[in-house]
């Protein structure tokens, strides 16, 4: 095992914010991280869902601004921005993505591919906020602006059908 991962395994399991930041290990997936991330938000998504919208929100945006703090400092403990193992914001960008959608699972499936359509394309303006935008607040943002690329898509499809 390179020092590399092991040093990886150790921020991500080891420390409070690598654990967090790394998703409770879910980041740690050898091929496709981000989509292990988004798939271990789903049970957290599952626990929020039946809150009161208010709170859903606050929790949310609460989550956002804890996600700036630990994947800053996940990266700087690893040294790379933006590790791909660093899944936080894979957590808020699907629970912005199923905001007040309907709690069953065509339209939990639906955002999640919506998702992770958008995080992993990343259209207008997501590319350029990905490239541009540095620190915990740029590995957050792309995620939450793939997040409301996603939720306008999915809100649309349930006013029409």
């Amino acid at each position: 095992m390179s020092i590399d991962r092991i040093k990886t395994k150790q921020v991500a399991l080891k420390t409070p914010t690598g654990f967090l930041a790394f998703g409770f290990g879910s980041g740690l997936a050898p091929v496709a991280p981000g989509t292990f991330g988004t798939l271990a938000a789903l049970p957290l998504y599952l626990l929020m869902a039946p809150l009161h919208w208010s709170i859903y929100l606050s929790l949310t945006v609460t989550a956002f601004f804890l996600g700036i703090y630990l994947c800053e400092r996940a990266s700087h403990h690893l040294g790379v921005h933006d590790h791909g193992g660093i899944v936080w914001d894979e957590f808020v960008g699907l629970w912005i993505t199923l905001f007040l959608v309907p709690n069953e699972w065509p339209w939990l499936l639906a955002g999640f591919l919506l998702f992770r359509f958008f995080d992993i394309v990343k259209p207008f303006p997501i590319k350029w906020l990905d490239k541009k935008v540095k620190g915990g607040f740029g590995i957050m943002i792309d995620d939450v602006i793939a997040g409301l690329f996603a939720w306008i898509i999915l809100m649309v499809i349930v006013r029409f059908f």
